[in-house]
């Protein structure tokens, strides 16, 4: 079913817009999650509440990209349980890892300023992106969107673990300096 008629039906508040976007997204959504999460049950369940999530959105939100605004919940609902899970023992997972390093070229947010400044952020980021050649533009979403270890990109990639930790490195480099010539650190 094409996205629009799925919308379409959340519009409408039919309960076939869930099935539908589970038909079409249940195993994008699960594979976000799961590299996340670690863990099946807590990945079924972070589906599941992006099903919610989506209800609840649409309206009075209409996506542009169906798979991108469910993925972008997907990864909210997932990283929130993360670190409700991990508050206390903070350890050396892929996740932890990963958001310490991009921790170091994006500036921290929290007052209504500050909101203001992460949504100027994340319009600036997405310039950055485009702007990147495409695999370098891959290989940084896998990281810090799929939160996928530098293992799997290596495997994925058919690159060194040595050649995607420094690719990582430099394009995080060029992050912050793209950030400082923006005024945005």
């Amino acid at each position: 079913m094409e996205d629009e008629k799925i919308i379409d039906l959340y519009w409408e508040r039919n309960p076939l817009a869930i099935d539908r976007s589970s038909e079409k997204y249940g195993n994008y959504c699960s594979t976000i999650a799961r590299n996340i999460l670690q863990s099946e049950e807590d990945s079924e369940e972070c589906v599941n509440d992006t099903w919610l999530g989506a209800w609840n959105s649409i309206p009075p939100k209409r996506p542009k990209n169906l798979a991108t605004f469910l993925g972008k919940i997907t990864r909210s609902k997932a990283i929130d349980r993360w670190r409700t899970e991990h508050r206390e023992k903070r350890g050396g997972g892929t996740i932890s890892l990963a958001l310490d390093e991009i921790a170091e070229a994006i500036p921290a947010g929290g007052s209504p300023e500050q909101e203001v400044m992460r949504k100027e952020l994340a319009l600036a980021i997405d310039r950055f992106l485009d702007a990147l050649p495409e695999l370098e533009r891959n290989v940084f979403l896998c990281r810090y969107w799929y939160f996928e270890s530098i293992s799997e990109i290596s495997e994925r990639f058919d690159f060194s673990y040595g050649k995607v930790k420094s690719m990582l490195l430099r394009t995080r480099k060029k992050l912050r300096d793209f950030l400082k010539e923006e005024d945005m650190l």
